[in-house]
């Protein structure tokens, strides 16, 4: 059994396309994880304008964003990101549950990585701390965007 991409090699991004979707709800964490898939994806080496970002209103709607961005961009990979924080109601499950099937029933419709990159928390501090705090989770899913999108190309020849 051969291993496609080493753990601890490095991914070079020069020549990988990456999509992102981010959700505007919430969004001062979601702009902190922005940023952190943004320099995880500038130190591997993905040049900015083989870098897109689209806006959504919240993370409900980022199946579909991705959706559109792999039918018009055809990326190597995808991230979308959003943040849910539990409310008085049950609704951020819904949101939360709507999101995760949208996003892996794109990915396989798109056959296109897509990762999600939804932080569910249940409350503030928790997201804030794995959006700001030590965890930074930006980076961590940048880094799984490069693996799959390498991957991809990989197995795509």
């Amino acid at each position: 059994m051969s291993r496609l991409t080493p753990r601890s090699a490095p991914i070079d991004g020069t020549a990988l396309t990456i999509a992102i979707a981010a959700a505007r709800y919430n969004e001062r964490l979601v702009d902190a994880l922005l940023r952190q898939v943004q320099d995880a994806l500038r130190a591997a080496g993905v040049p900015p304008r083989r870098i897109t970002l689209v806006r959504v209103p919240g993370s409900n709607e980022l199946p579909s964003a991705v959706q559109l961005l792999c039918a018009r961009r055809r990326p190597d990979a995808c991230i979308a990101l959003g943040v849910i924080i539990r409310g008085e109601t049950r609704h951020y499950q819904l949101v939360a549950a709507n999101a995760s099937r949208g996003l892996l029933r794109v990915a396989l419709a798109a056959r296109t990585p897509v990762i999600n990159g939804v932080i569910v928390a249940e409350n503030e501090r928790q997201a804030a701390a794995r959006c700001v705090g030590r965890r930074r989770r930006g980076a961590e899913f940048a880094h799984a965007a490069l693996v799959m999108a390498a991957l991809k190309r990989k197995l795509a020849r």
